[in-house]
């Protein structure tokens, strides 16, 4: 048995390591792709989802409803809308004024990954929205992501605040996951809707780094970290970690806990941070609850309630790639997907509905 669980460790050390070699080498190729980019090599793209909603409902009146019935509808649309054309040249100038004057609603997506590298786009979205947006519309980002890396986290929430600086209502629409860097960005928002279900929370750091010595050790392998500092490295992967580096290791996490819990309880003022911030997830009942989220409801209840008193848009930014570009992108999502999924079924495996 002793010697199964040896060769089934050393198995999976060399797994890992492969791996670890894959990634590396398309995150090259995906950095290199990067650079022969320009940087506003892409378009925006705008969907009116009002249409996108009637669209919908017509689609199955046609299917559904007898060919008299329908008629009948078609009839009484036509009527209303001579009706309407007639008051609105009755009072052109009163209309123009009241479309001008009518809210606008830009929906935003963020499906965030361990990196969050779709902060690229959402980026130039924002920029987008920016220049047309107005105190009385409201920008809704339905936003979804189990966490990743500090600093791109950071920065994506940071663009968040670019709205909320601007005086625009920010909304963010959680229907699955907004943990760790996910909340991180949804705090930003004037109001964090939820679905019933929806994973909220994880106000937290974790890091986990495996660690190969013994393993080179016993292969008369060595391997050495030269550095200037005393915590240029603290832990590595390959070198012999010390207690004096893993205390510094800690020490940094607990900083990295402290600004997260301050950044949430500047945005959140309400907040019992201490007893919020402990790393836990709740269920979007719970969550609301804890004062972690403002309501309950889907992002899609949300806005087609939305859209009778608004126009709706859609905007996303497409970037145009190559063929190369786009098996490197294949390449690189594939990594970052598994590595994501085996992230989330190791910190969230407990959530299942059997």
């Amino acid at each position: 048995m002793v010697e199964f669980f040896s060769e089934y460790g050393l198995f999976l050390a060399k797994t890992v390591t492969w791996v670890v070699a894959i990634g590396l080498v398309l995150a090259m190729i995906a950095a290199a792709a990067q650079k022969r980019r320009k940087p506003n090599d892409g378009e925006i793209e705008v969907e009116s989802l009002n249409d996108h909603f009637t669209e919908l409902k017509e689609t199955l009146e046609d299917h559904i409803l007898d060919e008299h019935r329908l008629k009948q509808m078609h009839k009484a649309q036509k009527k209303q809308d001579k009706e309407e054309a007639k008051a609105r040249k009755k009072a052109a100038k009163s209309d123009a004024q009241a479309e001008e004057d009518r809210k606008r609603i830009y929906v935003i997506d963020f499906d965030g990954d361990i990196q969050a590298s779709e902060v690229d786009k959402m980026r130039q979205e924002i920029t987008a929205v920016l220049t047309l947006a107005r105190e009385v519309d409201e920008v809704v980002v339905r936003l979804e992501s189990p966490g990743g890396l500090v600093h791109g986290y950071g920065l994506a929430a940071s663009q968040l605040e670019r709205i909320r600086r601007k005086q625009i209502p920010l909304t963010v629409c959680v229907d699955k996951v907004a943990a760790s860097g996910g909340y991180m960005m949804a705090c930003i928002a004037n109001k964090i809707i939820a679905a019933p279900f929806a994973l909220i929370g994880s106000i937290g750091v974790v890091a986990q780094i495996p660690n190969f010595h013994r393993l080179l050790k016993k292969n008369d392998i060595d391997y050495e970290v030269l550095t200037a500092g005393d915590y240029k490295r603290t832990l590595t992967m390959f070198g012999e970690n010390t207690d004096k580096g893993r205390e510094k290791f800690v020490e940094e996490l607990e900083d990295t806990h402290a600004l997260f819990k301050e950044f949430v309880a500047d945005y959140r003022s309400d907040l019992d941070i201490e007893k919020v911030a402990t790393g836990e997830v709740w269920f979007g009942r719970r969550a609301i609850a804890n004062g972690l989220i403002d309501q309950i409801e889907t992002s899609d209840d949300y806005l087609v309630n939305a859209a009778d008193d608004a126009d709706i848009y859609k905007v996303s930014y497409q970037v145009k790639q190559s063929l190369q570009e786009r098996l490197e992108h294949f390449g690189i999502s594939a990594v970052t997907g598994v590595a994501g999924k085996a992230w989330s079924s190791l910190t969230q495996s407990r959530f299942w509905a059997r």
